[in-house]
């Protein structure tokens, strides 16, 4: 096998057994491994988990050898993360097909990758600059007139520029919480033991806290006569109230944010029954621009859409981090959308029962 690659035209490193295998593989750092199941001192499978265990390995395509007396054992292996499997024995077109196809889907999302990346850095250049500097200028602005004009402002002046100084100062802290919120879900995705812990909190009044968010939101937003609130039987959910809070801000926000003044922005959060206990959900939906499905595909940190053509406050992040919080409690957030009629955001958390 090593022969025949090298043949066509690969660089390749062969090993005589798993151990010998995920040293040749950390020191070669190969495109692909093809590795048999039965070894000594390390069986595939092993060396599998290891390979998938190490951040520089772990989305490497990995081809199963297998004899036929083991293919009820290839269920196993795909289920641990491997990418294909062959049959021994099998021709050598076989393995150059398999090996041609993995290599070239590994090409595929590596220029996907590199694409997304080149969004997500034209995305930060065009939002974070000026969602850092709107706010500065304004409080820079405004507080310059205090100071200059102290002995002249009229009561009501001051209560104007202050009010100016204090929005643009919460827009600020909101740039600074979110961020910092990200990291912490970034960080403990990798720290299982603070996992568990923060995993065993509650909120025991949901229907409170959604209610008072929904109510300050649409205050924010100066639309009160738009919001509208349905609630069904209400179990207390696996997470933080402080959490529950956030993702109801950025959830609600984003509704009222991208819909007009006028448009009917709805809260719905009930309990529904699943195979593994009662699950409570938090659905927001508004009827604004909507979103393309490649647009959903891409929500991320620090992506916005059609920004030059919709002038919009935020960096993209408020999606990001509620799905981060809401994956991080192992609930899950869903979003559909039709461009021109409506977007729905269904937040999925487990409950203290489930």
């Amino acid at each position: 096998m090593v022969e025949m690659l090298r043949l066509e035209g690969y660089e390749v490193r062969g090993a005589e057994n798993g151990v010998v295998g995920l040293k040749v593989a950390n020191e070669f750092q190969p495109d692909l491994v093809i590795c048999d199941i039965m070894m000594p001192l390390m069986d595939g499978y092993g060396v599998l988990n290891a390979l998938r265990a190490d951040m520089r390995t772990r989305t490497l395509p990995f081809i199963f050898l297998t004899a036929k007396s083991e293919r009820g054992e290839v269920r196993k292996g795909m289920g641990l993360g491997a990418d294909d499997y062959l049959t021994k024995p099998f021709e050598n077109n076989e393995l150059l097909d398999a090996v041609r196809t993995r290599l070239e889907q590994r090409q595929t999302l590596d220029e996907e990758a590199k694409e997304q990346l080149t969004r997500l850095r034209e995305s930060i250049t065009t939002a974070l600059p000026h969602e850092l500097r709107t706010p500065l200028n304004t409080i820079i602005g405004f507080s310059d007139m205090l100071i200059v004009e102290s002995n002249l402002v009229k009561p009501e002046d001051v209560y104007e520029w202050a009010g100016h100084i204090n929005g643009a100062a919460q827009r600020l802290n909101r740039l600074v919480e979110n961020y910092l919120t990200y990291v912490r879900i970034q960080s403990l995705a990798r720290d299982a033991k603070r996992l568990v812990k923060i995993r065993a909190q509650s909120t025991p009044n949901p229907r409170m806290i959604a209610e008072h968010q929904a109510i300050f939101t649409a205050q924010k937003h100066g639309r009160t006569g738009d919001l509208v609130m349905e609630y069904g039987e209400q179990a207390a959910p696996s997470i933080g109230e402080n959490d529950l809070t956030k993702i109801l801000d950025e959830i609600l926000d984003n509704a009222f944010k991208f819909s007009a003044p006028g448009m009917m922005v709805k809260l719905i959060t009930y309990t529904r029954p699943s195979d593994i206990g009662p699950l409570y959900e938090i659905q927001v939906i508004d009827y604004g621009r909507g979103l393309k499905p490649e647009q959903i595909k891409d929500i991320g940190a620090y992506m916005q859409f059609d920004r030059l053509i919709h002038e919009q406050q935020g960096t993209g992040m408020g999606l990001a981090v509620a799905k981060g919080l809401a994956e991080m409690y192992l609930g899950s957030l869903r979003l559909e959308s039709e461009v021109g009629t409506y977007t729905a955001v269904t937040v999925t958390l487990p409950t203290v029962i489930a």
